[in-house]
């Protein structure tokens, strides 16, 4: 998989306390995702749907707590993490690319709002 070189992370805190993900990048952009953003951005086939069929995401749930806590986070590889919440999810791969390109920073946010 051939990946940008700045969506290469060169850091990577999950703080469970305070429920934040921060992500230094080999370019010097930071992105911080909290856990509720995290968890509805879940990549896998039961939260974003397969086969034309919609996932658990399509239908706006409201979030529980233990379905936004934290307990694990392993790398996949070279390009991916996949974090465990406390509801036992953990199916969600997340890679590098679709974590830079999702970043909630101000400036991200307004990049992808112009279409540039």
């Amino acid at each position: 998989m051939s990946q940008s070189p700045a969506n290469k992370p060169t850091s990577i805190k999950a703080d469970r306390e305070a429920g934040l993900v921060t992500i230094d990048w080999s370019d010097g952009h930071r992105t911080e995702f909290d856990v509720v953003t995290l968890r509805l951005l879940c990549p896998c086939a039961f939260c974003q749907g397969e086969g034309g069929r919609p996932g658990w995401l399509d239908t706006n749930p409201t979030l529980t707590p233990v379905q936004t806590q934290l307990v694990d986070m392993r790398l996949i590889g070279s390009y991916a993490l996949a974090p465990t919440w406390a509801d036992g999810h953990d199916t969600g791969y997340y890679t590098y690319e679709a974590l830079r390109a999702n970043c909630p920073c101000p400036t991200c946010s307004a990049t992808r709002a112009s279409g540039v």
